[in-house]
């Protein structure tokens, strides 16, 4: 089978063009490299057909993708919640726009589409855990992209386009990126510098950490399966606070720093917990990392670059 993972170069993405090469696939890659990166894919540049592009050029979107690629997996997106109060311009021409041309293209070819939603679609839910019949209530431009893009995909369905969002929830791992699970990101550098480790808020705020090899995983089990269409929650069902995390990397790290509280972001979810009943059900997907086992493995990449 050949699959094209828009946003290949990014951490998502780059997890899942590798477990697609391991099955024997044919894969090609479209990123413009704006936040991805090509160190995410140099040991397989040889087995991989890469393009640069935006995913707002429709038109070199259309030659690449019209040739008998089997699926599609659409992972480019701009993610940084606080940057999009203060571009939401941009977030929308690319989140939304760059969609459209992807849903536009695989219309006109017959590709199947699994791409990257978002659990802040959600916004604050008042039900936990949160299963994918609640309401989407959004409360920041980035998050109100995703729901855009939701809506675009029931309505690309109903004219016959087979399309799957998958609601990633807190995603970590090797190669992560500031907006994904950025917290971590935070606390591992503050570890590595021996300082005192900073949450926004009071620490309570509840996530859900799901590493990003069982996202990968869920991406290709939404598209090897006979579904045609569906939002799905890729997430682990544990609850983790910000509080507690800390509490858990610098156990993991043997390090006893302090922690200091500042004023709480904008746009900032309290409480974000998945329900994954449906996924287990339905996508036959179940997470098999645990975020502790997930910290030591990033805690240990950081020891040998120190």
């Amino acid at each position: 089978m050949k699959y094209a993972v828009i946003g290949g170069a990014g951490f998502v993405g780059s997890y899942i063009v590798r477990l697609l090469l391991s099955s024997g696939h044919d894969v090609l890659v479209v990123d413009n490299l704006h936040t991805g990166q090509m160190k995410n894919l140099e040991n397989v540049m040889h087995d991989i057909d890469f393009h640069n592009v935006d995913v707002r050029d429709q038109n070199k979107l259309e030659n690449i993708l019209k040739n008998d690629v089997d699926g599609i997996f659409h992972q480019a997106a701009l993610t940084d919640v606080q940057e999009s109060f203060a571009i939401p311009d941009k977030y929308y021409d690319v989140n939304v726009r760059g969609t459209l041309n992807i849903f536009e293209v695989a219309q006109r070819h017959g590709i199947k589409v699994v791409y990257a939603s978002s659990s802040s679609v959600y916004g604050d839910s008042k039900k936990i855990p949160i299963a994918e019949t609640q309401p989407c209530d959004p409360i920041n431009p980035y998050a109100m992209t995703k729901l855009q893009d939701e809506i675009l995909s029931v309505k690309y369905h109903n004219d016959g386009l087979d399309v799957i969002g998958l609601r990633y929830f807190n995603v970590f791992g090797q190669g992560q990126t500031w907006p994904y699970a950025g917290v971590i990101n935070q606390f591992l550098k503050q570890i590595s510098a021996r300082e005192d480790l900073r949450i926004f808020g009071d620490g309570k705020q509840i996530r859900d950490f799901v590493h990003v090899s069982d996202v990968a995983a869920a991406n290709i089990a939404a598209m090897s399966g006979p579904l045609e269409s569906g939002f799905f929650n890729i997430g682990t069902g544990v609850p983790t606070s910000i509080k507690e995390l800390a509490d858990i990397i610098m156990e993991l790290s043997s390090q006893r720093l302090g922690v200091v509280y500042e004023e709480e972001l904008e746009g900032d979810v309290k409480t974000s917990l998945a329900d994954i009943t449906t996924s287990r059900k339905v996508l036959g997907w179940s997470p098999v990392i645990d975020l502790r086992d997930g910290l030591n493995q990033l805690l240990s990449d950081q020891e040998k670059k120190e």
